[in-house]
């Protein structure tokens, strides 16, 4: 078991204030497999004064954005040295299956960051524009101190979603991450400290919410990037406007996956099905609601089921295994709730439902398909959090889209068809931040966030860097010519 009794504060190893801990506990076994110090208000105001001081009077936001690029990527090259071990820790204190923890958690997070790396080196921080009554010079700054508070699913991706741009931008950041999850984020503290990242650039607070509200609240903060469930997020929301604090929100998600008539139904389901339940169906970007049309219904509904019941239920340390366990007891106590709403609206239960007679330990669900669901059904309209399908049928296009934006949420999306153009014209008629035809990704240089109640602002992309910068106009005399840095 590992012991951690220190925070990371102001580029040092600082014992805590108090002597509280956080057990981090397998999903899989249920057995602790570390104690992490957990930080409380005194040791927030202690980190926030560490990233206060780097930017008020350090050199992080003075450097050139080559020079901070140049520590991005040296941070970069640590973050893989240990991506072994960073993939296998974030399997065990959540149990995302090890694949998807190498790929979707661990290589996907240094994308980001070598994506933000380049961008730093070529982003156009400074420009004239000529005006009316002389030019003006337009410098994008630093927002300042930023609280980065991250959720337990992807851990170390959305971590990345944050404090990438941050850096580029010269922010200074105190990370927060899940007390589910904080492991990685204590070896990528470890990894900024040998890449040479100043002293209070990142700083990381393990702690719950409670805490994690005065890090919100706290008068020296100026900026907020969250991640995790809209209820937290309407309550972070009104925290900041009542300060005029800027934030980020990329929150829940109920995404729908149209399969128009025309789509092929073996590369279809083949291509949808990691998108539909990936990370044990533990993620907001995931397409939860399958809709078809009346007349494929059974076919491709069946076609899904089978699709189902064949992926690998098992220990997530196994590459093998496709489906793992929920994060905590209390993730398995909520999707099994909702699984007895979906039966007591009136939908069927066409596969899963249960738990897996493979695993009496853990904290496990097997992967269920839901068919005969309308899209009113509680199952249809609520964020789940688990390996829950809905199959919901439609008309034609005209109702698909109808059913498609009859949610709340409006995150993700993917359209499947035969006709690409056409697939096109569908994306364009869906109210969501990200949709995909034929497939399902996140491009890293495009924007990634939410209408509606999965958020406010955008992460990845220059959208994502920009979220970390206040714009500056500098008026100048008819006829000059600033030099630009």
């Amino acid at each position: 078991m590992q012991v951690h009794e220190r925070l990371y504060i102001g580029g040092e190893w600082v014992r805590p204030a108090t002597r509280a801990t956080i057990d981090v506990v397998s999903p899989h076994s249920e057995e602790m497999i570390a104690r992490v110090a957990e930080a409380r208000e005194a040791d927030i105001d202690r980190a926030v004064a560490a990233a206060r001081a780097a930017f008020d009077t350090g050199p992080w936001p003075r450097m050139t954005p080559g020079e901070r690029a140049d520590v991005m990527a040296a941070l970069n090259a640590r973050l893989r040295e240990r991506a072994d071990e960073l993939a296998t820790t974030i399997t065990r204190e959540m149990g995302s299956p090890l694949l998807f923890s190498q790929l979707g958690q661990v290589m996907a997070a240094s994308m980001v960051l070598d994506y933000y790396t380049g961008l730093a080196r070529e982003y156009p921080f400074e420009e004239v524009r000529p005006g009316m009554l002389g030019p003006a010079l337009v410098r994008r700054e630093p927002v300042g101190v930023a609280a980065a508070i991250i959720p337990w699913n992807v851990p170390l991706f959305v971590t990345m979603l944050k404090l990438a741009p941050a850096m580029a931008a010269g922010a200074t950041v105190v990370l927060k991450p899940a007390p589910e999850t904080p492991l990685d984020a204590l070896i990528l503290a470890e990894a900024a400290a040998a890449a040479g990242v100043p002293p209070g650039v990142l700083n990381v607070v393990p702690t719950g919410r409670e805490v994690g509200e005065h890090l919100v609240r706290h008068p020296g903060v100026d900026k907020v990037g969250f991640t995790g469930s809209t209820a937290a997020g309407r309550h972070i929301a009104a925290i900041c406007g009542e300060q005029l604090k800027r934030v980020t929100l990329e929150l829940g998600g109920k995404s729908a996956a149209i399969i128009l008539d025309d789509a092929d139904l073996a590369s279809t389901i083949a291509g949808l099905l990691p998108g539909a339940i990936l990370n044990n169906g533990q993620a907001c970007a995931a397409q939860t609601r399958i809709l078809v049309s009346r007349r494929r219904y059974d076919e491709v509904a069946g076609a899904l089921v089978d699709a189902v019941r064949a992926l690998p239920v098992g220990d997530p340390m196994d590459m093998n295994t496709m489906i793992g366990p929920l994060v905590a007891a209390r993730q398995r106590d909520r999707v099994e709730g909702y699984i007895k709403i979906g039966r007591d609206e009136g939908a069927r239960v066409a596969c899963g439902g249960g738990r897996p007679a493979s695993q009496p330990r853990g904290w496990y669900v097997e992967p269920t398909v839901f068919v005969g669901v309308d899209n009113r059904m509680r199952i249809a309209q609520e964020e789940i959090f688990g390996p829950v399908l809905a199959v919901i049928p439609y008309d034609d296009e005209r109702d698909a889209l109808r059913i498609a934006n009859d949610s709340d949420y409006g995150l993700c999306g993917s359209v499947w068809t035969a006709d690409v153009d056409h697939g096109v014209d569908v994306a364009r008629q869906v109210r969501t931040g990200t949709y995909c035809v034929n497939g399902f990704a996140m491009e890293f240089s495009a924007p990634f966030g939410g209408f509606k109640a999965s958020g406010v602002g955008r992460e990845l992309g220059p959208e994502g860097l920009t979220a970390y910068l206040e714009a500056k106009t500098i008026n100048l005399p008819m006829g000059f010519e600033p030099r630009l840095r």
